[in-house]
């Protein structure tokens, strides 16, 4: 009867053991759920540059207005019948 018991209590030891250190434990269970939360916040983020990219790429796709706009800003482009004129403060 002792060894019957000493066996039971070493068998319920093991099985508490894995269950509160194992790969199913709490502490393991929090960090996956840290984990999941910050590739949601990442997933968000990027769904919503997506979201403005599509839109840019919508744009452009329409009008020639957007490209016209991209161009004189980024690339400092002029039409052929315009003239540029900078203007400097003077110190």
């Amino acid at each position: 009867m002792r060894w019957l018991t000493l066996t039971l209590s070493i068998l319920l030891l093991a099985t508490q053991g894995s269950l509160w250190l194992g790969k199913g434990s709490l502490p393991h269970v929090w960090s996956l759920q840290r984990t999941l939360d910050a590739q949601t916040a990442r997933n968000a983020m990027l769904k919503e540059r997506n979201a403005r990219v599509a839109a840019e790429v919508n744009d452009l796709r329409e009008g020639l207005e957007m490209v016209e706009e991209k161009a004189r800003t980024e690339l400092g482009m002029l039409r052929p019948d315009e003239v540029l004129v900078q203007m400097t403060k003077r110190r």
